[in-house]
């Protein structure tokens, strides 16, 4: 770059460091290791997944979307790359809205991102995981929010949310994508469902106390991957899980705190594929 440039070595150092900083350049180290490939190829066999990718695991950084989301953004870029068109559908959470920061700018008109979640807080404020918006002013193709609350405030309240027609077409249009990346959410006493203000304490500790441990795109589910029999649940105006199985859904998410929430989603085969890292799928295999 230097000699490219006729700058000095420690000139370029210093310009490549403002342009990954303002975002003007990303860098990506594609190096296949051979652990990870063995635990992915292990975690396809025990779980039954299509695809699985595990990543190395950085000891030093408590990022939860650190190497993962890299990974996503690739696999979201061979996707994209694609010139048929595509419906590519999109959960929220800071894994996937990590991965799509990492999207470079791509012309898609020909692809259709649609969302499958609600992307408003009770508040009426906008929820700052969802990443339609972001991917779809990198990629430029047309985007399908659902413009609603992840959790309706009461069960009335999301049938009339159901009904309405882009609503109801935007859920149609879910159920036909040729791909879904997910984020998965833990249920511990600081899930993103509490912190981001969705739920409420009385509401989470309701949901534990009914066995669940952790949710994909609002749905809660228990241990076993079965979907909790609860009044939240009830209220969930995202697109339902059980009409996504057709879809192929990649979970994207790792760490220890996360690790009973994955595995639960392993369990209830809401799943086709997997991006973690090498820590977690080492103790999803134990």
């Amino acid at each position: 770059i230097a000699k490219k440039m006729g700058v000095s070595r420690q000139s370029a150092q210093r310009l490549v460091s403002l342009a990954m900083t303002e975002g003007l350049v990303k860098i990506r180290l594609d190096h296949p290791v051979a652990r990870c490939m063995d635990l992915a190829r292990a975690m396809k066999k025990k779980y039954g997944l299509e695809t699985c990718e595990v990543t190395l695991t950085d000891p030093t950084s408590d990022d939860p979307a650190l190497g993962v989301a890299q990974v996503a953004a690739a696999e979201m870029e061979r996707v994209l790359i694609r010139k048929e068109p595509v419906i590519m559908a999109l959960g929220t959470g800071r894994e996937i809205r990590a991965a799509v920061d990492d999207i470079p700018n791509m012309h898609c008109p020909q692809h259709r991102i649609v969302s499958l979640v609600g992307s408003l807080a009770p508040d009426g404020s906008a929820n700052d995981n969802d990443p339609l918006n972001k991917i779809g002013d990198v990629i430029h193709a047309p985007r399908h929010p659902l413009s609603v609350p992840v959790i309706a405030s009461t069960t009335e309240e999301r049938r009339v949310i159901g009904s309405q027609k882009p609503i109801r077409r935007n859920f149609e249009l879910a159920q036909k994508a040729d791909v879904a990346f997910v984020g998965i959410g833990e249920l511990n006493d600081s899930p993103p469902l509490l912190t981001d203000g969705f739920i409420n304490w009385e509401e989470l500790k309701e949901l534990q106390a009914l066995g669940a441990v952790g949710e994909i795109v609002g749905w809660s589910f228990d241990a076993q991957g079965k979907l909790v029999d609860c009044r939240i649940n009830d209220r969930v105006s995202s697109v339902e899980l059980t009409t996504l199985s057709s879809v192929p859904a990649i979970g994207v998410a790792k760490g220890a705190n996360k690790l009973v929430a994955i595995k639960a989603a392993l369990a209830g085969k809401w799943l086709s594929g997997l991006i973690t890292d090498e820590a977690t799928a080492e103790m999803l295999l134990r």
